[in-house]
């Protein structure tokens, strides 16, 4: 174990985090599997940084996602109110397991199909809406639009209602230390809005998860009120953040890469495993949810006491070449399934096979339609947001000759 490392104002350069963090989690990671850090936020923790323990950590019962096991003063992660914490990401069993049960029954791979034809409208859509385009942002015009577009339609979420959303997550899980304000407006933005939405659903049932949802907490009692609002919010703010940086940073680095994106184009049979790579070749998480232990714990050789906040660095775990050979290289045929960008364990992402075929529609219809696309700036001037939450571009900018139907 090192000395504790400073991730912020007199240690690491926060720049330099967001932009690289491959770099800054990679010289950690073979300084050694497990460090004492101080967050951006000034905070303590402890950072696992090598694949192997990473993944048996996050199948490890004994690191509870429950705050209430966090010791005081540690990093708890984002502060909401209680309608919006009761979720599944500070939850352990068995109230993981009656919540995850209630709501998996949406995200089964046979559900998750019938949504194909209308992702590829949604995606043919948006294409559509560039048409002559000679330059656009990616991420305003299609990656943060498509995923939304979806998640909202499954939710039952009015059109009227979506713009605000992308403002609203970008407030919580990129917030700016400048505007505290923003942060807690769009707190109680999203908790008015769902409030709203809770109480029209009840007068007017639809046929959407939302209205099921609805249903099992007023007619079987399965969920408490918070626990209804929480689920809905996690479920929209995961299935849309999460899935919008997937794809940008997909895009972005097939366009760094052309060669990587000429084969991809000339075998379309590349395309499942594609995903998987650039998932784990730039994913949108470079930290696993905190955890905290419940007992003393040795990870890495490193004792953990119990109570202290845990961070499992993906972004280390994913280019760590005891697991991955020459991790920092772009291989679409290499085989990147164990890869942890959606999980491991019992908190596996419930939404997996829908980004997973989201992602792939997304690049099929936008590589069908442009071509031709490259990026319209150097790929060293695309800008991340400053976040240790997520990994997302601010824009990306592209440029595209004449489209083709």
């Amino acid at each position: 174990m090192s000395e504790t490392t400073a991730l912020g104002a007199g240690g690491i350069d926060p720049v330099e985090l967001f932009d690289d963090p491959y770099a800054v989690y990679g010289r950690l990671r073979e300084e050694g599997p497990v460090h004492r850090i101080t967050g951006t936020d000034g905070l303590p923790a402890w950072l696992v940084t090598r694949y192997d323990d990473v993944r048996q950590a996050l199948a490890d019962r004994r690191l509870s996602l429950d705050k209430s096991h966090g010791t005081p003063g540690g990093y708890r992660g984002m502060a909401l109110p209680p309608a919006l914490d009761a979720n599944l990401l500070n939850m352990d069993p068995p109230d993981h397991t009656r919540i995850r049960r209630l709501v998996s029954q949406a995200f089964t791979p046979r559900r998750i199909e019938r949504l194909r034809d209308p992702v590829r409208r949604i995606a043919d859509r948006l294409l559509d809406a560039r048409r002559g385009d000679e330059e656009f942002d990616l991420i305003a015009a299609y990656a943060a639009p498509l995923p939304i577009a979806v998640i909202c339609d499954l939710l039952g979420i009015p059109e009227d209602s979506r713009p605000d959303f992308r403002d609203w997550t970008d407030a919580l899980v990129a917030p700016d230390p400048t505007r505290p304000a923003r942060a807690r407006d769009a707190v109680g933005r999203l908790l008015a809005f769902f409030t709203g939405l809770l109480a029209d659903r009840r007068r007017s049932p639809g046929d959407d998860l939302l209205s099921a949802l609805i249903a099992v907490r007023d007619e079987e009692d399965r969920l408490s009120e918070d626990e209804l609002m929480s689920l809905a919010f996690l479920i929209l703010v995961a299935g849309y953040e999460n899935t919008v940086h997937l794809i940008g940073n997909a895009v972005a680095a097939l366009l760094a890469h052309p060669a990587q994106l000429a084969a991809l184009r000339a075998d379309p049979k590349l395309l499942d495993g594609a995903v998987e790579e650039l998932a784990r070749y730039d994913g949108p998480v470079p930290l696993a949810i905190r955890r905290f232990p419940v007992e003393d714990l040795t990870i890495g050789g490193v004792t953990v006491p119990a109570g202290e906040t845990v961070l499992l660095s993906l972004a280390a775990a994913h280019r760590d070449p005891r697991r991955f050979p020459e991790p920092d290289r772009l291989d679409l045929t290499r085989d990147a399934t164990g890869h942890l960008t959606l999980g491991h364990g019992i908190h596996y992402c419930l939404g997996a096979p829908l980004a997973r075929m989201e992602t792939a529609i997304a690049l099929t219809a936008l590589f069908d339609r442009f071509p031709d696309l490259t990026l319209a700036c150097p790929p060293q001037d695309l800008r991340h947001r400053s976040s240790m939450r997520s990994r997302g571009l601010v824009a990306l900018p592209v440029r595209t000759a004449a489209p083709r139907d």
